[in-house]
């Protein structure tokens, strides 16, 4: 049994393709846009959501690898992009009432990517509040939150996030997390937005209570940028790389070749699990340069979402109004 661990719905659904069994209750399409990939996974059926690992609904995923280029116009392009597709989850009216919750630990750099992006939210909530009059009306009623973890707070996010919307009533809810990815290219340059919540620490096999629809009782959308992999997958891929090289230049009939041949994806996950248990076990891996790559997405996601949650408002005015 596979130990390959991801929150990306994308790459669940690439691990299945490999399986014979048929995708009954999963749908997806995919086309380039700008120079960036965008895939729509739809998991339509209990069995679809046996199948992935995921729960029913719609998971979107914008793969720009060109974000490691640091081109602003890049970003802009990014942002851009992931705004019209958080607008077509969204339908939003002229009053809506919107909470976006940035989930991590603030003190930890891979895990910093949702108080991040909070701080550069385009928060109104309080000055429509107070004074409505002086507010363009293109403007919507935004506020935000960074509750923290459960080891700072002592209560689980979810906890909190409840009791908020149950004061502030919004229409919606914008959940901002770190994940896992199953391959060192998607870290910091895809992003996946999904209408099905979020559970945190998800990504690294730390599931808490749950945030979506079913728990806040309002419409609840996730967005996530994969930060961290296991060193399990790297191995996995590693070992799996290398069998295939010796595979080609192995004489076919020897006893090498068969051997080579045999390997199950268990005797691969055996091998990697012999030299995990040398040391701490399984590890989280994430990049050197993670610090400078969550400055960057979290421009580009709170671009993004500046974008999509008011009306007509360019990414001028918005930056104007956060300075």
């Amino acid at each position: 049994m596979t130990r390959i661990r991801t929150d990306l719905a994308l790459e669940a659904r690439e691990l299945y393709s490999h399986h014979k069994d048929d995708m009954m209750g999963v749908e997806s399409e995919s086309h380039n846009e700008n120079g960036m990939e965008i895939t729509r996974v739809r998991i339509t059926s209990p069995e679809g959501e046996r199948k992935l690992g995921k729960a029913m609904g719609n998971y979107i995923t914008i793969e720009a690898a060109a974000i490691k280029d640091r081109n602003p116009e890049y970003y802009e392009l990014v942002s851009q992009n992931l705004s019209n597709e958080l607008k077509s989850l969204l339908n939003l009216h002229n009053k809506s009432n919107i909470l976006v919750v940035g989930l991590g630990n603030w003190n930890i750099t891979p895990d910093s990517l949702g108080p991040k992006v909070v701080d550069r939210i385009m928060v109104t909530r309080h000055i429509l509040k107070l004074i409505p009059e002086q507010v363009d009306e293109r403007v919507q009623a935004v506020c935000a939150i960074a509750p923290g973890v459960l080891g700072i707070t002592g209560m689980e996010t979810g906890e909190i996030v409840k009791g908020i919307v149950d004061r502030v009533r919004p229409d919606v809810v914008i959940v901002i997390d770190a994940l896992a990815s199953r391959k060192t290219q998607r870290i910091g340059t895809t992003i996946q937005i999904a209408d099905t919540g979020i559970n945190p620490g998800s990504g690294i096999g730390n599931k808490r209570m749950g945030i979506s629809e079913e728990t806040l009782g309002v419409k609840t959308i996730a967005i996530g940028v994969p930060m961290v992999v296991y060193a399990h997958t790297i191995g996995r891929d590693s070992l799996e790389i290398l069998i295939k090289e010796f595979s080609n230049q192995a004489t076919p009939g020897t006893e090498f070749y068969k051997m080579l041949g045999s390997m199950q994806e268990a005797d691969l996950d055996a091998m990697v699990s012999k030299v995990l248990s040398q040391g701490m076990g399984d590890l989280v891996v994430t990049p050197k340069e993670v610090d400078m790559l969550i400055d960057d997405i979290s421009g580009i996601l709170s671009d993004g979402l500046n974008l999509a949650l008011h009306h007509n408002i360019s990414l001028e005015e918005s930056r104007r109004f956060m300075h």
